[in-house]
């Protein structure tokens, strides 16, 4: 991957980091914004003139872009507590700012180019009051696989569905670990390497697909009294 280039939203911690730490190893440049201050072009990417600027920034660096990992996650409130404005910052975030990156570097993409969304498995699930997140992933995951029709033969868009990845280096044991099929929770770079892969020629047949990674937890049905789960109707 040799004078690759590599934008990446959030990519200043946690599942982000570890993609750009990925990339940079393979000799990628690598372009990061992110909320957070640091050595990166420090913007909220939900203000569509930081995202102009940051693209400008960009293009006039390295002029072109091979891969774009739209990461930045969008706030995780309830029907409860999450306000109007909250849901349409949330959306914004993770459906629109993707949308709007791919738009404006279309024309900057490279030939080979892998546009990779990250969703979450929760495009698929919820626990309660999580809407503005659900939400959120749900329309990344739609907004992958049309964008990889309306992109076909120049650009490959895919996405990857998260599961509980540990992203605070933390030590993750017991039920915890054990509730999961794999038998422990997510790393930054169970998510990486699957990031690297997708933006690779050995998956140069793969458009428009989502890929859970999540240790096996979505595939698990769950029944009072079974497998260890009891169900407590007083929660």
């Amino acid at each position: 991957m040799a004078d690759k280039v590599a934008v990446i939203t959030g990519g200043g911690h946690g599942i982000g980091k570890a993609i750009a730490d990925a990339f940079r190893a393979d000799g990628v440049d690598v372009h990061i914004i992110d909320i957070r201050s640091g050595d990166w072009f420090v913007g909220d990417v939900a203000n569509k003139e930081t995202l102009e600027a940051f693209v400008e920034s960009v293009i006039n660096k390295s002029g072109h872009v091979d891969y774009l990992i739209n990461n930045t996650p969008p706030v995780m409130k309830g029907i409860d507590e999450c306000s109007y404005e909250e849901f349409q910052y949330a959306l914004s975030v993770g459906v629109t700012v993707p949308f709007y990156l791919t738009k404006l570097f279309k024309s900057y993409f490279a030939e080979g180019a892998c546009v990779i969304n990250i969703s979450s498995s929760r495009d698929r699930m919820s626990q309660p009051q999580t809407e503005s997140y659900t939400a959120a992933k749900g329309g990344i995951s739609a907004l992958t696989h049309a964008l990889a029709i309306s992109l076909a033969g120049k650009v490959r868009v895919n996405s990857i569905s998260p599961g509980w990845i540990n992203t605070e280096d933390e030590v993750i044991d017991g039920v915890d670990a054990s509730q999961q099929p794999v038998g422990r929770v997510g790393k930054p770079e169970d998510i990486a390497e699957m990031v690297m892969f997708l933006c690779s020629d050995k998956a140069s047949f793969i458009t428009g697909e989502n890929i859970c990674i999540d240790g096996g937890m979505t595939k698990l049905m769950i029944y009072h009294g079974e497998n260890g789960w009891t169900y407590d109707e007083t929660i």
